[in-house]
């Protein structure tokens, strides 16, 4: 483990004003390169995985609660 680096980026990250904290976090967190949830409704859609559900009966109706 590299605990002075760990101890270099903490001071840093201590070091910046409200606003560059609030820049890191959101690209820390938020940025993300993983596909979002419209991405993979679409693939799931397109991958034909789920066609089988076509052919199912409609076995609930909305009086079913």
């Amino acid at each position: 483990m590299n605990t002075k680096l760990v101890e270099s980026l903490l001071q840093v990250i201590l070091s910046l004003s409200h606003e560059e904290r609030s820049l890191l976090e959101e690209k820390l967190f938020f940025d993300s390169s993983a596909p979002s949830t419209r991405d993979l409704m679409l693939l799931a859609q397109a991958g034909g995985a789920f066609n089988f559900l076509e052919n199912e009966p409609d076995i609930y109706s909305l009086d079913d609660g």
